[in-house]
């Protein structure tokens, strides 16, 4: 038996009893020590990065995430170390930092705020009406699959008395939903799963939102849940499996009659727990409630709300009709399958503009004004590919085809941008963008815009038709709408035609909080929206083929 010790910055150290040959990440998540990976320990995304400071594991010598300097150094993944004696690691700040610092839209703003009250105004003048049987306190939640948000409401008044956010714990165990619903199938797995999302993320945010508004956890009497199918089922204890094997049928779309009691939430006993209903296994509460949210329903102007995240999911139509699909984005607009991504946290590069002659670039760090960057989230992805291929460095396949400094190939012949030199960067290593990470994000928005194509085709219309687009989601809010249309990720229509709507499915799950009608409104809503599988959909690998390319194979969709 041998002792292996996790060093935490500003924590104290972590001691857990080992066998050989055991996974250094597998005792991580064991112990509680927050890692994140992305990939579930598969050793695709090299973010579950140690440093080994004492003893020694077995670990490969020639991955391509370290190196030689920095395996010299004692830089090791997690997920590819395994116990053979003693050791200790320091566990980086940004290992953990999607457990607390994550960026999103949680109503910590004036300008999130006043979004938030004007779509609830918008959503009660439709003629719903406000009002429950509830009395006193409740809460909002909106699970996503990479952060929780809450809002603690006031029942009569409809004020906001505290809100609050954290990452999703269970990241890692994997940052998409099907990692997680693999993780879940193995032993003790679905326990583990249901543990992070609620004692480790929901519960504390229940605890935090009661201490900012002096309330006690016994006045809540209702709770609106909104979140992904798999987030929903995983929260309950439901089996996940079946989101992802045919037939594709989840074990519930609706749940009803839940407490907190059942569901081991604190709160009064009976409080009711609703779980804004699913459409399909991959459209679910979130997409639901967020359509409350756009009033697409109430309106005769052909509308598109696409929300982006982890996952990215689209509804279309009006007062009419609504078709919805989800497409099989990645993780990539958080970082995910990038060798220098990140999410929105403290360091990552978030807005990117770059010098056409010199190829230099100017950016915008999450943080304290002089942060130096570490990586890249989404919204910098977006502006820097679509900077990189403005300035002609890039060609449409995402191929370098200039020479600068900042412009290099490896021992492969691999492309490679370099975004920060190690000198400018936060890391003391250089920070790049290469022709793989190009690939993996074309795809990503590739596939947006091929799902927005496909759903027109089968409405039988065309981007012409298009009146108006609404965004949500935890990126909405940084990306530049007119790179994103320069790369090929949202179609060409006038700018004054977008609109970023927030945390969409937070605000339709405190709109349901608030009231009998509006929850019996999005009940009505899950009913009567079209789901449309794009795997099964005459054409659609064609369209997305056609959409891995910058901007598009038919560069006229964006003249």
């Amino acid at each position: 038996m041998f002792t292996v010790v996790f060093k935490i910055p500003n924590s104290a150290d972590v001691k857990v009893a080992a066998d050989a040959g055991d996974n250094i990440l597998e005792l991580a998540q064991k112990a509680g020590v927050k890692i994140d990976a992305p990939c579930s320990g598969n050793g695709v995304c090299g973010k579950c990065r140690l440093r080994l400071i004492a003893g020694a594991v077995e670990h490969p010598d020639n991955s391509r995430h370290l190196t030689g300097e920095e395996y010299a150094e004692g830089w090791r993944l997690a997920c590819q170390s395994k116990v053979m004696g003693n050791a200790t690691f320091i566990v980086p700040t940004e290992a953990g930092a999607f457990a607390s610092d994550i960026r999103t839209a949680d109503l910590s703003s004036r300008e999130e705020i006043e979004r938030y009250e004007k779509a609830l105004e918008g959503i009660f003048s439709t003629g719903l009406r406000r009002g429950t049987a509830a009395e006193g306190i409740g809460v909002a939640v909106d699970i996503g699959t990479t952060t929780v948000t809450a809002a603690m409401l006031d029942l009569a008044s409809g004020h906001i008395l505290a809100k609050a956010s954290a990452g999703n714990n269970q990241i890692r165990y994997g940052a998409d939903v099907i990692n997680r619903i693999i993780q879940s199938a193995k032993e003790g797995g679905r326990e583990k799963l249901r543990h992070a999302v609620r004692e480790e993320t929901l519960i504390p945010l229940l605890d935090s939102l009661c201490a900012s508004s002096g309330h006690s956890a016994g006045e809540i009497s209702r709770f609106v849940i909104a979140g992904n199918t798999t987030m929903e089922h995983l929260l309950v204890g439901a089996d996940a499996q079946t989101i992802r094997m045919e037939p594709y049928e989840p074990e519930f779309l609706e749940l009803h009659g839940k407490t907190a009691s059942d569901l081991g939430i604190p709160g009064k006993a009976d409080a009711p727990v609703i779980l804004a209903p699913n459409v399909g296994s991959y459209v679910g509460g979130d997409i639901t409630a967020g359509v409350l949210t756009t009033l697409l329903w109430n309106q005769d102007d052909l509308t598109l709300f696409i929300d982006l995240g982890t996952n990215g999911e689209l509804v279309l139509g009006n007062r009419d009709y609504m078709l919805t699909c989800a497409c099989s984005a990645g993780p990539a607009f958080e970082g995910g399958e990038i060798s220098c991504g990140m999410r929105a946290t403290t360091g990552a590069v978030q807005g990117v503009t770059i010098d056409p002659e010199t190829l230099d670039p100017t950016y915008d760090v999450v943080g304290e004004p002089g942060e130096k960057p570490i990586g890249l989230c989404g919204s910098g992805l977006i502006d820097i590919i679509a900077e990189l291929f403005n300035c002609g460095a890039i060609s449409p396949k995402g191929r370098f085809v200039r020479e600068n400094r900042r412009i290099g190939h490896d021992a492969y012949g691999i492309g490679y941008y370099v975004v920060a030199f190690a000198e400018e960067s936060g890391t003391g290593y250089e920070i790049t963008l290469n022709e793989g990470d190009i690939d993996n994000f074309i795809k990503a928005k590739g596939a947006i815009f091929s799902a927005t194509r496909a759903m027109l085709d089968g409405a039988g219309l065309t981007v012409d038709d298009l009146q108006h687009m609404m965004i949500a989601g935890g990126i909405g809010s940084g990306i530049d709408i007119e790179k994103a249309i320069t790369i090929g990720m949202l179609p060409k229509l006038p700018l004054e035609e977008f609109s970023y709507i927030g945390n969409s499915s937070l605000t339709g799950a405190c709109a349901m909080l608030l009231s009998d009608e509006a929850t019996e409104k999005v009940f009505d809503l899950a009913h009567n929206m079209t789901y449309m599988e794009l795997s099964t959909h005459p054409g659609y690998m064609e369209e997305f083929v056609a959409s891995c390319f910058i901007p598009h194979t038919d560069a006229t969709l964006f003249d």
